[in-house]
């Protein structure tokens, strides 16, 4: 069996609309002779982004992750399978879409060409009862984007697109933040397609997959995050719906190169070191209590999920004021999710892609056939003549038998792939998990900002209010360079530029069109 060729990635974003934040000006490194010390609690992407930004200018860093291995949510560890090879295992796809510029430019230290991101050619959702859809050939570019998705679309029939409630549909083509919070939070995603009379369809096969890549019901999810995810991925963007993904596991592939660039800049990487109290010193500064013991720094990055975060301050009770500590203190963490890794002795069919949406298939969410792109996979599956599959449920109830969610997305992949049904399972991994951020109805005001009341002391992560058009990995990325400028900032050192999809809708059109359904 030979590996399938795969098409590599664009070097860069096409969006000629795509706003730029330039660097914040200073000194372009700090005092050799005195540096400032930094320390960095929480080694994922928002994490690695602050350190490797302070480091960049002379800032003495040291990094603190509790983990084993770097990258949070997007580490990987290695894992010996029953025929003895030596795997990663992770905690499942992420899609690295090509809005995702400060995670690029993060990627682009140790990679200018992004040579190790592949591209996918098609992102294919379906529904189980047979409903399909492709983004393959929809034009990149607002709003011929989304009429040419409704034009092509099976899901969206010409007398479902007559019910369509105009006046709440259209204020989606002008998204701004923070507005979008002001109008959308206190409504749920699942009542917001309810009031634009969304095809039932189009609604579970299209915008209810995206809502779940949240890690939520959307009848929890606050409305505002699905209104900017529709401005980041569809309405706002010319970079289409297509997307990336490495092309070895995510430790080969991302974060062993960054972390030898990290230590070539000086940086201490304190990995399997969880950090147990930060206290804010009177005269300014901070200690930081930790396994290996405690050490003083001038300031400190919090870049954690939402109950490391709540746990850590509610331990530190020096940090930030009593308002804060309390928003801090009601974040909320989304439900569970699984992700099953499976290592089958023969091959799904040729024409299976390489990533498939789904819906209506009992918890199923996606399918991955990792060997069609991951490089790891596929010199497996050349070897052995099986394939490697993963399978992701989101939103899980709180409760949930493992053996029997594990059992029914097995189940649910041989709906959607009947071909499995005679393969065996040669080996298995199974990935459970409750650490991602929760956007309830109503939650924005509770979310953190990268600034705190202490001085000296950010937040970075993808719960952060960052006051720009960003979400997921690149909420991530963007808060920690967020983080970085505001303590470099009060060093006198200089910023690094910034950049994110257009800040409001595209051309006067489509805000004329937005504000006539607002005031309509």
């Amino acid at each position: 069996m030979t590996p399938i060729s795969r098409p590599r990635a664009p070097g860069r974003g096409l969006d000629r609309l795509a706003q730029s934040l330039p660097a914040p000006p200073g000194a372009p490194r700090a005092d050799a002779t005195a540096p400032p010390r930094a320390a960095v609690v929480g080694g994922g992407i928002a994490g690695l982004t602050a350190a490797t930004a302070l480091a960049e200018r002379g800032v003495r860093v040291t990094l603190y992750e509790r983990e084993p291995v770097l990258g949070g949510r997007l580490a990987g560890r290695p894992t010996r399978l029953a025929d003895g090879s030596t795997v990663t295992m992770s905690r499942g796809f992420h899609a690295f879409f090509r809005q995702y510029y400060n995670l690029r430019a993060l990627l682009r230290r140790t990679d200018p060409a992004l040579s190790r991101l592949t591209a996918l050619p098609d992102y294919p959702l379906r529904h189980a009862d047979g409903g399909h859809d492709s983004f393959r050939h929809i034009p990149r570019t607002p709003p011929l984007s989304a009429l040419a998705f409704v034009a092509t679309s099976p899901s969206f029939r010409l007398r479902d697109l007559a019910r369509i409630n105009a006046r709440a549909a259209l204020p989606l083509l002008d998204v701004r933040v923070p507005e979008v919070y002001h109008r959308y939070d206190r409504l749920s995603a699942h009542d917001l397609l309810e009031a634009i009379r969304f095809p039932a369809a189009a609604r579970h096969l299209a915008f209810e997959v995206f809502s779940r890549s949240f890690f939520a019901d959307p009848g929890e999810l606050s409305a505002a995050e699905m209104a900017l995810m529709f401005h980041i991925y569809f309405l706002g963007s010319a970079e289409g719906l297509l997307f990336d993904v490495p092309d070895e596991p995510f430790p080969q592939a991302l974060w062993d190169p960054l972390a030898a660039y990290l230590t070539g800049l000086g940086a201490e990487l304190r990995t399997l070191v969880p950090v147990e109290g930060v206290t804010a010193l009177p005269a300014g500064g901070f200690t930081v209590a930790a396994d290996d013991g405690e050490e003083p720094y001038d300031a400190v990055v919090l870049a954690l999920d939402p109950r490391a975060l709540r746990d850590l301050v509610a331990v530190s009770g020096s940090l930030g004021d009593a308002e804060w500590r309390g928003r801090i203190a009601r974040l909320r963490t989304a439900p569970p999710f699984l992700v099953s890794r499976l290592w089958l002795d023969r091959p799904v069919r040729p024409d299976r892609p390489g990533f498939l949406g789904t819906s209506g298939y009992g918890p199923l969410d996606n399918v991955s056939v990792l060997d069609r792109w991951e490089g790891e996979a596929a010199r497996w599956a050349a070897r052995t003549g099986g394939s490697v599959l993963e399978l992701h449920a989101y939103a899980l109830p709180d409760d949930t038998e493992r053996d029997i969610r594990q059992k029914e997305l097995l189940g649910e992949l041989h709906r959607v792939y009947p071909e499995t049904r005679r393969a065996r399972v040669l080996d298995a991994r199974h990935e459970w998990r409750a650490d991602c951020p929760l956007f309830p109805v109503g939650g924005h005001p509770d979310r953190p900002t990268v600034p705190t009341p202490s001085p000296g002391l950010v937040v970075a992560g993808d719960t952060v209010r960052t006051g720009l058009p960003v979400a997921l990995m690149e909420r991530a990325a963007t808060s920690g360079f967020l983080a970085a400028n505001t303590l470099l900032a009060g060093w006198g050192l200089r910023g690094h530029p910034l950049r994110t999809v257009p800040g409001r809708g595209r051309g006067a059109l489509a805000r004329w069109a937005a504000r006539a359904g607002r005031t309509g």
